[in-house]
């Protein structure tokens, strides 16, 4: 498991510049994916057909939240579950299309992600670590973003109402900002 450093992020010893903020618990519990992410699929590339993928993780991580935020089919995508109430994301069939998805992780970014977190380590980590840092990392396109439209608004780093899409998108991919990081970047 990884440690936490003094910012709130995470810290894992093998890939010192990924360091996402949100735990897996903290991204279900916020709200993500308008309840959809674990929603019974067929994968066109491993064709298989997954259901209940959610269960090898921790019961810990998914206590106290309602299935209906864990496994809505897409077509009852609910933006009222995410935390910034906005619908952002794309479908799997999308994913597939853009080649984000692969044989080791058939949901994405996010089961990817998971896996990782508890210390399981394979063939798609370099490349979705990449991914990671050119969405969410320090210097990603959506982070320093969100921060030039907060300085722009002469609002808090933390006000919702700036960039809530953003925002969201972000927080599906482990990240929240925070004070510190936003006076990294605007100074």
């Amino acid at each position: 498991m990884p440690t936490r450093n003094k910012y709130g992020e995470f810290i894992f010893s093998d890939y010192p510049e990924f360091k996402p903020n949100v735990s897996p618990r903290e991204m279900f519990k916020s709200g993500i994916m308008g309840g959809c992410y674990y929603r019974p699929i067929y994968s066109h590339i491993t064709k298989k057909e997954y259901k209940n993928v959610y269960h090898k993780y921790p019961k810990s991580w998914f206590k106290g939240i309602s299935e209906n935020w864990i496994t809505r089919p897409w077509s009852l995508y609910d933006k009222s579950i995410n935390k910034y109430g906005v619908k952002v994301g794309t479908t799997l069939e999308f994913w597939e299309h853009k080649h984000w998805i692969t044989k080791y992780n058939p949901y994405g970014w996010i089961d990817w992600y998971l896996g990782f977190f508890l210390g399981k380590r394979g063939p798609d980590d370099d490349r979705q670590i990449k991914r990671w840092l050119q969405t969410a990392g320090p210097n990603s396109r959506f982070r320093i973003w969100l921060c030039n439209q907060i300085k722009k608004s002469r609002k808090k780093y933390n006000d919702s109402s700036v960039s809530p899409a953003i925002r969201q998108t972000l927080l599906h991919w482990a990240y929240e900002l925070t004070s510190h990081d936003y006076h990294d970047i605007v100074g």
